[in-house]
């Protein structure tokens, strides 16, 4: 277990769209680690593959109730909106109000290949569509409201 480098705004992997991940293996479970690991030493409540330079559909997420771990997540529901201040660990120093759904359900595979899925209400499902923005190269800055 390792703490990456967490890219910067200006670095160009952040808009690139995160390839699914065909097989999980040690080495997935390796990048999830340093995932985790890079989470919370940069006190953030979740954190995208390609945020660390890696072009893969991976997201960790916690947001103090427990850890998330999901690969290859889909959004398959939302409902409701919320509007709130966001940040983001690869734009340090910046917030804005992005407006989100109050309630979202994604599935996923968990570390071991097995299907999930989370549904996620209120700062739960604004983390979770933050980080799935992230697979797609979008940037919470992209959607600050006036």
């Amino acid at each position: 277990m390792a703490i990456r480098i967490i890219r910067k705004e200006d670095d160009p992997v952040l808009r690139k769209k995160a390839k699914v991940v065909d097989k999980i293996d040690e080495k997935i479970h390796t990048l999830l680690d340093d995932m985790v690991d890079t989470m919370y030493d940069a006190d953030g409540v979740g954190l995208a593959a390609p945020q660390i330079g890696i072009l893969k559909r991976i997201i960790v997420i916690d947001i103090g109730d427990e850890l998330i771990e999901l690969i290859n997540p889909e959004m398959i529901e939302e409902k409701g909106k919320q509007t709130g201040a966001e940040g983001c660990l690869s734009i340090p120093g910046v917030t804005g109000d992005v407006t989100r759904p109050q309630v979202v359900t994604v599935k996923g595979l968990d570390r071991n290949g097995k299907d999930i899925v989370i549904e996620g209400k209120d700062l739960l499902a604004r983390a979770l569509c933050h980080e799935l923005d992230h697979l797609n190269g979008v940037l919470f800055t992209d959607k600050i409201e006036d």
